[in-house]
């Protein structure tokens, strides 16, 4: 991953979509908004306890920050539906975990605080989506389910597909303690040792599984809870604030 870090605020782009000029993404840092702690200080969620004039702030910030015509963002709710964004569509969507399109200067945003945040490209048919990914998640396969209505959409292969996934909750963290009734027996195998599971490489094979190459996949594997300075993680701190990711498709020159 490159750290943008000319202008305020800062963020993070993937090595792997570098190749393509028509996108526009990043995994923003923590640092340069408006935000007071605990939230401090580029908090992108509202109803989390923070000044709503701040996240408005923070969200305005990162829109003009990467030149986008507007921003939109779901009710996050650790569920599977997909909701596609077009013209129409508000800024915020209903309750759904994952965003697809193929409107042009709109970013799909993705807020997270430990959770994966997984950006996807189709470079055939133009078509982006931005998926929130807990545990949860990786429980119900959002991946699988998301990448079946970009082929249904879209006319989406999987095999042409790019995929990124943010910093997010490390295996040296992620800790379930009642994990033989959270967890179905399949993820059992991802424990690295009692108790704590490797979600990245849980993401990459369920990815794998639906018909993703390996070498088109880019996980940051940068562990949200263990780096305090630059993310937001919920597990560590509970009161906090949430990330944002986002990526955007530019018009064509």
């Amino acid at each position: 991953m490159n750290l943008k870090t000319e202008s305020t605020p800062k963020w993070l782009e993937f090595t792997l979509l570098k190749q393509f000029p028509e996108i526009v993404h990043g995994v923003f840092c923590r640092q340069g908004g408006f935000s007071s702690a605990p939230y401090n200080s580029l908090n992108v969620a509202y109803q989390l306890g923070d000044d709503e004039p701040s996240v408005k702030q923070n969200l305005s910030l990162i829109q003009d920050t990467l030149e986008l015509d507007r921003i939109v963002w779901a009710n996050q709710i650790h569920g599977t539906a997909c909701e596609e964004v077009n013209e129409e569509s508000p800024n915020i969507m209903g309750s759904c975990d994952a965003l697809i399109t193929q409107e042009n200067n709109t970013g799909l945003l993705i807020k997270h605080a430990d959770c994966q945040a997984t950006i996807l490209y189709d470079p055939i048919n133009r078509a982006i989506g931005n998926i929130h990914c807990g545990w949860r998640g990786n429980v119900q396969n959002i991946y699988a389910t998301t990448i079946q209505n970009m082929i249904k959409m879209y006319g989406t292969r999987p095999e042409d597909l790019f995929v990124c996934i943010s910093p997010s909750l490390g295996p040296n963290n992620s800790e379930f303690k009642n994990y033989k009734k959270e967890l179905p027996q399949s993820i059992w195998k991802y424990q690295i040792r009692p108790g704590y599971f490797d979600l990245w490489t849980l993401a990459m094979h369920q990815l794998c599984d639906i018909g993703v190459r390996p070498e088109n996949i880019e996980i940051a594997r940068i562990d949200t809870y263990e780096d305090e300075e630059n993310y937001f993680s919920f597990r560590r701190d509970g009161v906090t604030g949430r990330n944002g990711t986002i990526i955007a498709l530019r018009e064509p020159i």
